[in-house]
């Protein structure tokens, strides 16, 4: 009832008050016969709609006006929040190489590390433009346009609706600007690559009625390559070259196709099943052994000579190409009615590449080729005559690379306007906003698996040429691949025939309507101050589509198959927030006043859902404020989430099971869930090539593993609670001191389960949900007396899963300095102090606590316990300079080898992990990183600034958790901290 109450309140106000007009926050009362025009200014405040009174101070809100923006020297977006303490690794990163999908080359922001589906992102209060699975990327907003950044760093759902249970993330731009600007910036790495350019104009123009401003922007980053560096040129950074290497090389391997034991071809298992060898093309001064036929030499999986380091052919950092296009207009329609405008348009271009791919046999079978595709025995270049071969060959030569064409449009119309109502002043607004992101991925180095077999099958001779033996095929431009003989023996019309240029298409789009109303009811006793009301409604339409290419999708290529997406749905949704003033210029309370905000959301896909906020403020004394929230907050799946179509992936993970590195090696209670479900216990896991695993860090399924959408799935739901005081002695002025405890836990989060969490959770954690979503396959060596395999099927369909809860600590230190002789001095000092990050994967599952670890299980982040920012700001005339330090503490990491008597960077061989029951540990040590900044103001009025980011190249620990190739610096932001990164910038006014 009390919902239907609250929704109908809403509706009626709005419906009474839409035709009526702006207020600004500072207007006079309107009188009858008021005949000059009232001057309109918007005041965004973030995190309340409130607009007469200053709430904000109730709630923990950081705020990075424009001259802290410009002091960071960067010019991206997430790059600039990436530097707060409180944020976490985006869910994708420009250096996540290994990612697929259409948010890759994007940019991201996550608060709290809870990801970044779970920051909502605004531009001036309105929900900015969002991909399928419910991302934003804000390289889309050009930084030329910001005034400031407001980062709420508590729940909003209760003012703001769905996904913004980590935070808000508002930025504001500029809302009046005379004449025009341009900006100029180069900056590149120490190694002389990854440049920066950036070129942005922006012009606008006032006149009494109205206020416009345009603006243009042009970005450029170039890609930084793995091979640049030894910390990204080898898949474990670089420690251990011999290691890490795929065993899938560019030179030709084949299965001895005997089918009984003849000498040197192989050997009868236990089993009684022949194994046959694998032979290797010679190459490098290589001789034939082990009774290969000629040319060919046995196989061995350890020897680096005939496996590859993918790594070298990677990028690490995409590179990409940014155009942007932003125009705000206000025009003052009465003396208190003013309609607003503002369309932003933005496309980018960026590229990945991955190395060619691991063709072979086993991965090639399935509805097309059920054995697989194979060199046919009639193939002139198979050097078994007359019988089919099983081979293994990494296409080097045709590199995997992926070009995203992303379009995004933003566009918001609307109203503002006041009027007197109850001998108070109210505003009112009406907007509608339209976002549209539309990409297209281009991706070539997949080959056509029919055009694979054609080139492999039967061959014959014209005109003494060796030719494909099926004139249809030759027809189509097929030519016969010797495709063992490695590089440079497959010319380039065969790749062109062997290439399939695929393309994808991907379109997200958002109808939004808002209405709000805000304003005084009455004035409380004692001059307390108002009690104010702001109610609204918004309905808002969700609707995508997914378009992978059809011959990628019906399994005709090496590229990973994928489905169609395609889902719609919409939200009504409506809202009260009240703010009562109680107590005011009182002993012991100067100031007392509390906020209470209610939102109802009606989905059409799950129901409906209500989220309340309770927010207080104290002023014991004037030099002393005491704030606090209790929040309740939701995020709804996405499009992708509830419609996705199943998709695969290629995994790395660690057995538990395994009997050397698993948990079942030092785990007796994991060995006996192993043994129960009838894994052996000699059982090793083995890479693509059959070897057993060597290290903790397991290896990559050889089969793709299956992840799909759930369209039943609940929204997450969560409860924010905060603590703060806020002390300004008046005895120092300009001393701000802030500390703020936050309290953050989620429940039915929206998990899709990776390879090794549900592993575990079957074996480590007992539960039985999860030992039916994988399939594995074990066979016995009798040259070694173990028995080898790997899991060959598994399901990471998602469902809502498990709980998050983190706490932790925000303080602040900002001075600014009396000025001196020698200028103005400021102080700033920002840290987030992390007391808990605990997960809960399911239902009966032991808690994780992984402060101080890296989260494998939540996107492999790293859980800082403490990040902390200091920077000394300093002015003197036309001369200006900053000096920064960014501090991060030390992580828990794997060990590389924890093998006893050998002991390979493990500082703490016999601790235990306490979740995933493996053992050994190594302690990274913390890193800090300096920055530094001059500027010049010319006469002119221009601005010259020079800079260097980790101007001392500090090196941080390389950590073999992270699940991609990447680089010992802070995972979030490699571009720069991966050695020094120079600047120049010139900002020109007229």
């Amino acid at each position: 009832m009390k919902q239907k109450t609250l929704l109908a309140t809403a509706i009626a106000a709005a419906l009474v008050l839409q035709t009526w007009s702006v207020a600004a926050q500072d207007a006079a009362p309107a009188q009858a016969d008021q005949t000059k025009a009232k001057s309109l200014e918007t005041v965004t405040v973030t995190g309340s709609r409130i607009r007469s009174v200053d709430v904000e101070t109730s709630q923990p809100v950081f705020t990075m006006d424009r001259a802290a923006i410009q002091a960071t020297g960067l010019t991206n977006v997430n790059d600039i929040l990436a530097r707060m303490p409180s944020m976490g690794t985006p869910d994708i990163t420009p250096q996540d190489t290994l990612s697929s999908g259409a948010d890759v080359g994007g940019r991201y922001v996550n608060i709290r590390n809870l990801g970044s589906n779970r920051t909502l992102v605004l531009v001036n209060g309105k929900r900015w433009s969002t991909s399928l699975s419910g991302l934003t990327d804000v390289s889309t907003i050009p930084v030329s346009m910001i005034e400031r950044i407001d980062v709420l760093k508590d729940g909003a759902s209760s003012i703001y609706g769905s996904d913004a249970i980590g935070g808000v993330v508002n930025i504001i731009t500029k809302e009046k600007f005379e004449g025009a600007e341009a900006n100029v910036y180069y900056g590149q790495n120490g190694q002389g690559d990854g440049q920066t350019q950036n070129y942005d104009f922006t012009w606008g123009h006032s006149t009494e009625k109205n206020s416009i401003i345009i603006g243009a922007a042009w970005q450029q980053t170039d890609p930084m390559w793995d091979n640049k560096r030894d910390e990204t040129r080898y898949a474990n950074g670089g420690r251990h070259p011999e290691d890490g290497w795929s065993s899938t090389g560019p030179y030709g391997r084949i299965v001895d196709p005997s089918a009984a034991g003849t000498a040197g071809a192989g050997s009868y298992n236990s089993a009684g099943k022949w194994v046959p060898n694998q032979y290797a093309y010679n190459h490098g001064g290589q001789t034939t052994t082990g009774g290969a036929p000629a040319g060919y030499h046995l196989y061995d999986g350890s020897d680096n000579a005939d496996r590859y380091n993918s790594t070298q052919d990677m990028t690490f950092r995409a590179g990409t190409k940014l155009k942007t296009l932003f125009a705000q207009d206000q025009y003052r329609l009465t003396d208190n009615i003013t309609l607003h405008g503002m369309a932003a348009a933005s496309v980018r271009d960026s590229s990945t590449q991955l190395a060619g791919y691991p063709f072979s046999t086993g991965n090639t079978v399935g509805d097309l080729f059920p054995t697989g595709v194979q060199i046919s025995g009639q193939n002139a270049y198979n050097p078994f005559p007359g019988q089919d071969v099983s081979f293994f060959r990494r296409t080097a030569e045709l590199p995997r690379v992926t070009d995203t064409h992303a379009k995004t449009y933003n566009i918001n119309l609307g109203a503002q306007g006041y009027f007197q109502f109850l001998d108070h002043e109210w505003s009112w607004d009406a907007d509608y906003s339209y976002a549209q992101n539309k990409i297209h991925l281009a991706t070539t180095g997949n080959l056509d698996l029919r055009h694979a077999q054609a080139a492999l099958g039967p061959t014959t001779t014209i005109n003494g040429q060796v030719a494909c033996a099926n004139e249809a095929d030759r027809a189509a431009g097929c030519l016969p691949w010797n495709i063992l003989a490695g590089p440079g023996a497959t010319s380039q019309a065969l790749w062109n025939y062997l290439n399939y240029n695929e393309s994808a298409r991907q379109v997200s789009s958002t109808d939004d309507y808002t209405a709000n109303v805000s304003g005084g009811l009455f004035e409380m006793p004692g001059n307390a101050g108002t009690v104010n009301l702001a109610v609204g409604i918004e309905h808002r339409g969700v609707k995508g589509a997914f378009r992978p290419d059809s011959y990628v999708a019906q399994g005709y290529t090496t590229d990973l198959a994928a489905n169609a997406t395609s889902g719609a749905y919409f939200t009504n949704e409506a809202y009260a927030e009240l703010d009562v003033p109680v107590l005011r210029d009182l002993p012991g309370a100067q100031e007392l006043g509390f906020n209470v905000a209610s939102r109802y959301s009606n989905y059409s896909n799950f129901g409906s859902t209500t989220n309340n906020k309770y927010s207080f403020r104290w002023r014991p004394i004037e030099d002393v404020l005491v704030r606090g929230t209790f929040a309740k907050g939701f995020r709804a799946p996405t499009i992708d989430d509830l419609y996705g179509g199943p998709g695969q992936s290629f995994e790395t993970f660690l057995d538990p099971c395994d009997s050397k590195f698993g948990a079942a090696a030092s785990n007796a209670g994991v060995r006996a869930a192993c043994s129960a479900a009838g894994v052996p216990a000699n059982y090793r896991q083995v890479d693509g090539s059959g070897t057993p695993i060597k290290n903790n860090t397991g290896t990559q399924t050889p089969v793709p593993f299956i992840s799909g959408s759930n369209p039943n799935l609940q929204p997450e739901t969560s409860t924010t609670r905060t603590l703060g005081l806020v002390f300004s002695p008046h005895q120092v002025e300009g001393l701000d001191f802030t500390v703020d405890y936050y309290n953050i836990y989620v429940k039915n989060l929206i998990t899709a389960v990776d390879a090794s969490s549900i592993l575990n959770l079957c074996y480590v954690q007992n539960d039985p949900a999860y030992c039916g979503r994988f399939t594995r396959t074990a066979q016995a060596d009798p040259s070694t007396g173990l028995v080898v395999g790997s899991v060959n099927t598994l399901n990471e369909s998602l469902s809502n899963l498990g709980t998050l809860k983190t706490e932790g600590y925000d303080v602040g230190i900002h001075y600014r300095l009396p000025e001196t002789s020698f200028g103005r001095f400021r102080i700033a000092s920002d840290s987030t102090y992390l007391t808990k990050y605990e997960t809960v994967s399911g239902p009966g599952s032991t808690p994780k606590d992984q402060v101080g670890f890296f989260a494998a299980d939540n996107g492999a982040q790293a859980i800082y316990r403490l990040r902390s920012n200091l920077q000394v700001d300093w002015d003197f005339k036309q001369f200006g300079a900053s000096w920064t330090i960014r501090y991060y503490s030390g992580l828990k990491d794997q060990c590389y080898d924890n093998t006893p008597g050998e002991y390979v960077e493990c500082s703490s061989p016999n601790y235990t992990n306490p979740w995933w029951g493996t053992y050994g540990m190594s302690q990274k040590g913390s890193v800090a990183f300096n920055d530094a900044q001059f500027r010049y103001t010319a006469p002119w009025k221009g601005v010259f600034s020079v800079g260097v980011n980790n101007i001392f190249n500090k090196k941080g620990p390389y950590y073999y958790s992270v699940p991609t190739s990447g680089t010992g610096s802070p995972p979030y932001n490699p571009a720069f901290d991966i050695d020094r990164y120079f600047y120049v910038s010139y900002n020109q006014k007229f």
